[in-house]
């Protein structure tokens, strides 16, 4: 087979698997996110934002919609967790999660305990 030939399909090829491979990625990470963010405020765990209690409801709704405004800035689900839900933008202060029996904790920390606990396999 040619050099010719064989360039003639491996280009397109590769120009069709790297963008699916992409969308595996974006399609892992919104599951992610989507579980994240569907944790807060479930097994008896308060969202705490610039210091006042969240409900679970309301908590979810803020991240998904600060998800929403910043999905530009998000690549991976730890950048969600660094960019998005664990300070607020508007004041700097830390998110925190307050859960019965559970030290207090920052946002971040939490969602990533979470993460790495739904990552193992």
């Amino acid at each position: 087979m040619s050099r010719t030939i064989v360039l003639s399909w491996l280009i397109p090829l590769t120009f069709t698997i790297f963008p699916l491979c992409a969308l595996g990625q974006m399609d892992l990470m919104n599951e992610e996110i989507d579980y994240l963010i569907s944790s807060v405020g479930k097994d008896g765990c308060t969202f705490i934002r610039n210091g006042n209690k969240y409900t679970g409801i309301d908590a979810r709704a803020h991240l998904k919609s600060k998800r929403r405004r910043n999905a530009h800035i998000i690549d991976s689900t730890e950048e969600f967790i660094e960019k998005i839900a664990s300070q607020s933008a508007t004041s700097g202060k830390p998110y925190l999660i307050r859960c019965k029996g559970k030290n207090q904790q920052n946002a971040g920390e939490w969602f990533t305990a979470l993460l790495a606990q739904r990552r193992k396999p």
